[in-house]
């Protein structure tokens, strides 16, 4: 047993920390956080985990969890206190699809704007994670060396030369969507924060924020938004309610609308793929990416990878939808098309997905 409660290994850059590091704060859970440098890595994390990633969080019992959403989840069956899923139909289901974007999507302007604006302060960054006591010019080389496969991550996620003004054309647009959201509402559906919130974090604080060009970006254009991830940083715990009566707010629909226009087309390409490559490949798990498709933004096209795991990720949010009952689903098929989700209402399950490491694989 751990006598200080729970023990976090990430990092102030790390994307998904972010995301745990604010859920943790929110629902006032003792914990402890351990930079994740290199001695972090070679005897906790990969020893336990099997592979170098973070957020890892040891608990009490050591046990050990990996995954933000699966360490939320895991945290909210034996936490108590209100809980970051809405329990009526419209507020959860929105809040399931917008933690797949902000977990899945947004990941293209946070990597574009950390490797295409913030690339010598972010290579300086990682070296001070993963070597802190090495002199300065050691560490932007040990920084170089391991910050370059997430460099050429902001190119296959989307971002090619190309493209970016294209990134950056659809973030400011959002940018500008809730800021005119936060404006009304401390968090997406009312006083407390979400599971939507907690998914739209991680990229908003730790790369948005925290990266001194898109910082300044934030500040000038969305100061409402920072506002909130100042909030989301140092919450009151366990405090605020959700709006009443199920409300959904008018100014959340443009980022929904938003989401259904440019994420859920890649999703639907990504299910139809992946259903063609399990059934090609039976049994086997699948793999990060199984190969490049076409996507649009701002009316122009590039190539990504195809990422199975974002389909675990909706997988969640077309489960709650279709448990709903007739009514509750009549209800939700008004918002979604009012939000521009005809598409969601009609999507084309694949093959049922099950989360193993860093890949999913066929439900057993």
């Amino acid at each position: 047993m751990q006598e200080h409660g729970y023990t976090l290994y990430g990092a102030q850059i790390s994307y998904f920390t972010g995301k745990v590091r604010a859920y943790l704060r929110w629902k006032d859970i003792p914990f402890e956080e351990i930079a994740a440098d290199a001695a972090a890595f070679r005897e906790v994390i990969v020893p336990r985990v099997g592979f170098p990633v973070i957020p890892v969080l040891i608990t009490p019992d050591d046990d050990c969890l990996q995954d933000s959403t699966d360490i939320i989840d895991a945290l909210e069956a034996h936490s108590p206190g209100p809980s970051v899923y809405p329990d009526t139909p419209l507020q959860r289901l929105a809040a399931l699809l917008l933690e797949t974007y902000g977990d899945e999507w947004l990941v293209i302007p946070a990597m574009h704007y950390r490797w295409h604006h913030n690339r010598e302060w972010a290579m300086q960054s990682f070296g001070e994670l993963s070597a802190p006591d090495a002199p300065p010019q050691r560490q932007k080389e040990i920084g170089a060396r391991r910050a370059e496969p997430f460099a050429q991550a902001a190119v296959l996620l989307g971002a090619q030369p190309h493209m970016q003004a294209a990134v950056e054309s659809s973030y400011e647009k959002l940018l500008a969507e809730l800021d005119v959201h936060f404006g009304q509402h401390p968090f997406l559906f009312g006083g407390r924060p979400s599971i939507g919130d907690f998914g739209l974090i991680g990229p908003l604080y730790a790369h948005q924020y925290r990266d001194p060009k898109s910082g300044e970006l934030m500040r000038r254009l969305a100061p409402n938004v920072v506002q909130w991830v100042e909030r989301m940083q140092h919450p009151t715990p366990l405090a605020g309610q959700f709006l009443p009566d199920d409300a959904m707010p008018a100014t959340l629909l443009p980022v929904l609308r938003r989401m259904f226009a440019e994420q859920l087309p890649v999703l639907a390409d990504s299910a139809r793929r992946v259903e063609s490559w399990m059934a090609a490949h039976p049994g086997d798990p699948l793999p990060r990416a199984i190969g490049m498709h076409a996507f649009a933004l701002e009316g122009r096209e590039g190539e990504r990878i195809v990422r199975p795991y974002s389909l675990w990720m909706l997988q969640r949010a077309r489960d709650y939808y279709r448990s709903l009952d007739a009514a509750d689903k009549a209800r939700a098929d008004r918002m979604l098309r009012t939000a521009g989700g005809e598409r969601f209402i009609d999507f084309i399950d694949p093959p049922r997905l099950a989360r193993a490491g860093l890949s999913v694989a066929p439900a057993r």
